[in-house]
């Protein structure tokens, strides 16, 4: 029997049971159905969420080989699943490396769902907060937590990210927002909100001693070195309560693509929406300013690529595009060890060539 022409129904296991089930557009579906839970999960998805999380693993092993104190691969396995192994690669792998790796996982992820729901929000793919300027008032937050305020602990600068990016967030819905919200109008505002707090702190910056602005300037490069369980342990607890409870965005907010009429005929509030997926979208970005400063562009792009290779209809994933984001993030900080710069200049360098392609091609479909 052929998956492409009927489906396939794997034997009961417990009271449930996973069958394939052909779609529409000759997309393929998983189901699996319990007593109290029925999900239907693309073959697609499931295929290329294995080659991320195998792409994940592969490019952070082969990272925690990267240092001045050289290991090589065989050495970081065996330091990773043999306690009796080397103390000393022990050491570096444990306490150096492997951190960071995690870290690029946890801010590639939180990022992507951030600009999946961004995306989402504004029905367009360049409504990422790279873009409409949420990322810049977590950073702007932050700068004045750590300058004016010299607070330099990780939970006061991920106070000030917070209340940074929701008010920078509460500005710019407000600007747009006349009578209805245009995606057109929320990114021209968010752009020229963000400019204003770029010019706002340069100035900051400049009106600083050296050592401040360096130490500030150093930050907002975007860098995981120096990250260890110490910043990892809470991001990872705030990180996962953040993405449990944004979850029901994944159903809503496809809906609420479809406009405001159709989203209030099937039961959904689209103020309330819209408020709750800006709150979790931001508090994600202040994740991530907060512990390794702004990592642009993979808001961006991360939801875009995931959603071509899914071939989903929206931006708006969960697993996919959240494994996208990792991906991008764990390869970008390995090319960073490499030529030794701050993550956050590689995937500048990278996002810039990213943004302009996205923009020729969305003026190309215009014309």
């Amino acid at each position: 029997m052929s998956i492409d022409q009927k489906s396939v129904t794997l034997p009961a296991i417990n009271s449930s049971h996973t069958e394939f089930a052909p779609v529409d557009h000759g997309r393929r579906l998983i189901r699996i159905e319990t007593r109290r839970i029925a999900a239907l999960i693309p073959v697609r998805s499931v295929i290329v969420s294995v080659v991320l999380i195998i792409v994940i693993v592969g490019t952070g092993l082969a990272s925690m080989t990267i240092g001045a104190y050289e290991i090589d691969f065989p050495a970081v396995l065996r330091a990773i699943v043999d306690p009796a192994s080397d103390p000393d690669i022990r050491q570096v792998v444990f306490e150096w490396r492997l951190p960071r790796v995690l870290f690029a996982v946890l801010c590639g992820a939180a990022l992507a769902l951030a600009g999946g729901i961004f995306q989402s929000l504004t029905r367009n793919p360049l409504g990422s907060p790279d873009i409409i300027g949420f990322g810049i008032g977590a950073q702007f937050g932050v700068t004045l937590v750590m300058i004016v305020l010299e607070l330099n602990t990780y939970m006061f600068k991920a106070a000030g990210a917070l209340v940074g990016g929701l008010l920078t967030a509460l500005l710019v819905y407000v600007l747009a927002n006349k009578n209805t919200m245009s995606s057109f109008r929320l990114i021209i505002v968010g752009i020229g909100v963000s400019a204003g707090l770029g010019s706002l702190t340069s100035w900051i910056l400049i009106s600083v001693s050296v050592e401040k602005a360096m130490m500030a300037a150093t930050w907002g490069a975007g860098s995981l070195a120096s990250l260890g369980f110490d910043q990892l342990i809470p991001a990872a607890i705030v990180f996962a309560i953040v993405t449990v409870l944004s979850l029901p965005l994944a159903r809503t907010l496809p809906v609420l693509e479809m406009g405001d009429d159709a989203a209030t005929a099937l039961g959904i509030s689209p103020g309330r929406t819209r408020l709750a997926a800006m709150i979790f979208g931001v508090a994600l970005v202040a994740l991530v300013t907060a512990a390794a400063g702004p990592i642009s562009f993979i808001a961006l792009a991360a939801p875009q690529i995931s959603q071509r290779l899914t071939r989903s209809n929206t931006p708006m994933g969960t697993v996919p595009v959240m494994l996208t984001g990792s991906a991008l993030v764990v390869v970008s900080d390995a090319v960073a060890q490499l030529v030794a710069v701050p993550v956050g200049v590689v995937t500048v360098s990278v996002g810039g060539i990213y943004l302009a392609w996205l923009l020729a091609a969305q003026y190309a479909r215009r014309t």
